[in-house]
């Protein structure tokens, strides 16, 4: 009887529409923002416009054919994917772990100045793409660039060398900068992570005489590990996704020699154009559908294999 009368009780609640109401205009913005461009480039990727005639035809897998099979598209896309791997790769290596370090350093207790550090750490995270490339590049220019005389100064001057403009370090150096632009992002989320592990764990992993760096490898650093995931998928988002900084610094064309070029420069000169190279959007959409499946892909993996470990290891 009870469980009949739970289960009219269910029948008989009403639908709770204010929930849609206020659902509703984050779901209308962000299919606006998101879904339709999405849904718009899949589109494109199946036609072709002819040139001269500018008849819309559909084709079908042909532009991803010619993507994979044709030498004049596939040399570049590969060069782009490896540089934008490259890319990445950098930034898990250095970026997050430095991150994690400073964000332990900012922790402690008794560390002085630990807000100044802080806010001078994150402030570079805030400036615009624009003004990251143009200060750096004049930074590092041969010319009239200060890189040469601070590293005369500490004795380190015969490391100079044109970093920007040689296809052995350009990349790199690009790598690095953007490492220093957005280090404060996971500096503050692996911060956030420390502060709120609670005091009861800490405090009786003292009482067991772990301290210092063996209460963060041991304690400390498996407890924030779902962060560091979540870190380390928002690194392989905005990497792969990575335009602005190569754009302004180096151009759409990614010099020198297209060492710097990446997914998404690629994608603007196919979509666009540069120079004497007519714009494709067709062919466009289907190198930014690649990108949308590389990335879609690399998620996948994540959710689907790590953070199921992640969450049996935690349980």
């Amino acid at each position: 009887m009870q469980n009949r009368e739970e289960a009219l009780k269910r029948k008989k609640r009403p639908f709770r529409w204010h929930i849609l109401i206020f659902l509703a205009p984050a779901a209308i913005i962000y299919t606006i923002v998101m879904i339709l461009p999405l849904a718009e480039t899949l589109r494109l990727s199946f036609f072709y416009v002819d040139s001269t005639t500018r008849e819309v035809s559909f084709v079908g897998l042909k532009n991803y054919l010619e993507l994979f099979f044709n030498p004049y598209w596939i040399g570049p896309f590969l060069n782009a994917l490896w540089n934008n791997t490259y890319f990445f790769i950098i930034h898990m290596l250095v970026q997050n772990p430095i991150g994690i370090m400073i964000a332990a350093l900012l922790s402690m207790y008794h560390l002085p100045g630990k807000k100044f550090y802080r806010t001078a750490i994150f402030m570079p995270t805030l400036l615009s793409f624009v003004i990251v490339g143009f200060v750096w590049k004049l930074m590092l220019s041969p010319l009239w660039g200060v890189s040469k005389g601070l590293l005369e100064s500490v004795g380190l001057g015969s490391w100079f060398m044109p970093f920007l403009g040689r296809e052995e370090t350009a990349l790199t150096t690009l790598a690095f900068i953007s490492v220093w632009q957005f280090i404060g992002i996971p500096m503050m989320l692996i911060y956030a992570a420390l502060l709120s592990i609670p005091e009861e764990i800490i405090e009786a992993a003292e009482c067991d005489g772990v301290t210092g760096f063996s209460q963060f490898f041991k304690i400390k650093l498996i407890l924030i590990l779902p962060t560091i995931g979540i870190i380390s998928i928002l690194t392989f988002v905005g990497n792969f996704n990575a335009f602005d900084l190569v754009y302004t610094t180096q151009g759409p064309l990614a010099g020198p020699n297209f060492s710097t070029d990446l997914l998404g420069t690629i994608l603007y000169r196919t979509f666009y154009g540069q120079q004497t190279q007519p714009g494709d959007p067709n062919m466009g959409a289907a190198i930014a559908t690649m990108m949308f499946l590389i990335i879609l892909l690399g998620i996948s993996i994540y959710l689907f294999f790590i953070q199921r470990k992640i969450t049996r290891y935690e349980m």
